[in-house]
């Protein structure tokens, strides 16, 4: 296999034993500027307060960094941050306007970790509540339960005012029925991908008043998500001024999934860990494979061994292709990203490719305290997933 990211941090492992030496003799800023130009997803030095998301939370870490600089929890502010991508219809990854399940029924996961007082709480195929991680809170607070799902956590969201709405928007709905409607020519449902009446027949779904540029925006976007189905998520950490920790990940899932399906994002450990000791790290991409490396929690066990947070998260991802024989033909028909930070504030994130399809960089989002950015991940492997 030809894995061009070991030779990369071998070379990046080499500088900074020289740096560290450097800076014990010339100081810091000295020695930073020794250090030269810094790799794709390698942070030296940390900043708190820091926050770290998926790319789909960059708009909102403002909100999430402003309670930091306020003084706030962190949990106050990961959760601020993915409760705009959630209560957003434009955004079919997470929350309102996610992708439906194969019945058409939007199914959320989500999960919390409080690092100061070590507790956790998570939902998982929650209906009808739009914001699953505000869900998650409670239940870490209001039970001495982790996990609550389905109907008795639809329950629990109620009892606590949680109303219930219908979160199958029309651009979501209108996927699925494509999606439906590609499945088979052998069943009720219309003409295939391959079918020269596909193109017209799912025009006909569209809704009324589009303009020529929004109904062409449409079906490009929905040939894409039948063709292949997104696994929205959203992962947001955070780490204080004062060195404590915590996060969330909240998603629709896997589009399309068999009803009841659950993914990493839910499961403590796999697609979100926090330690205040350590460091704090999650997930998004094909939740199955995380699951199977336990994800979240092998990056902050790598960190506690002393790896940066993107050399920990690469870890867990040289794991993931372990588990297929390093066979590229496999491992090209998925994605991973991992996400993780540091007591410090030193963030990483890295990729198990390092390009989406169509050849556009992975990135996760970065606030410093100054301004929201994006950063490239690291990748495992070069190209991209199919």
């Amino acid at each position: 296999m030809k894995d061009w990211t070991r030779r990369r941090f071998f070379l990046a492992s080499l500088a900074s034993g020289l740096v560290a030496g450097v800076s014990r003799l010339m100081g810091t800023s000295e020695a930073k500027a020794a250090q030269g130009p810094v790799e794709a997803g390698v942070v030296s030095q940390g900043q708190r307060p820091l926050m770290v998301s998926s790319a789909n939370g960059l708009r909102a870490l403002d909100r999430g960094m402003a309670i930091l600089q306020q003084g706030g929890d962190p949990l106050d502010a990961v959760l601020a941050t993915v409760n705009v991508v959630e209560d957003d219809p434009n955004d079919t990854s997470v929350g309102y306007g996610g992708l439906p399940n194969e019945d058409g029924a939007v199914e959320l996961d989500a999960s919390v970790m409080h690092g100061p007082t070590r507790r956790a709480g998570a939902v998982a195929s929650l209906r009808e509540i739009k914001n699953p991680s505000r869900v998650a809170r409670l239940v870490m607070e209001r039970t001495d339960h982790v996990l609550l799902v389905g109907a008795g956590a639809l329950r629990f969201a109620e009892a606590h005012g949680f109303e219930r709405q219908n979160l199958l928007t029309e651009r979501a709905r209108t996927a699925w029925l494509a999606w439906k409607e590609s499945m088979s020519d052998r069943d009720s449902w219309g003409p295939g991908l391959d079918s020269p009446e596909w193109r017209e027949r799912t025009a006909q779904l569209l809704p009324a008043g589009l303009s020529d540029a929004e109904r062409e925006e449409w079906l490009a976007w929905i040939r894409e998500v039948v063709l292949h189905p997104p696994t929205g998520t959203i992962n947001c950490l955070a780490v204080d001024g004062r060195g404590n920790l915590a996060g969330t990940t909240t998603t629709s899932g896997l589009a399309w999934k068999i009803a009841g399906r659950v993914g990493d994002s839910p499961l403590i450990g796999a697609g979100l860990y926090v330690d205040n000791d350590v460091g704090a790290a999650g997930s998004t991409g094909r939740g199955e494979e995380c699951i199977k490396v336990n994800g979240a929690h092998t990056v902050v066990e790598m960190m506690r061994q002393g790896k940066t947070p993107t050399e920990a998260c690469l870890e867990a991802l040289h794991r993931v292709a372990r588990n297929y024989g390093n066979d590229r033909a496999r491992l090209r028909r998925f994605h991973l990203l991992f996400y993780a930070l540091n007591k410090d504030g030193v963030h990483g994130g890295a990729s198990l490719w390092g390009a989406a399809r169509g050849g556009r960089p992975r990135q996760y989002a970065v606030h410093d305290g100054t301004a929201a950015r994006l950063v490239d991940c690291a990748a495992l492997l070069e190209g991209a997933e199919a």
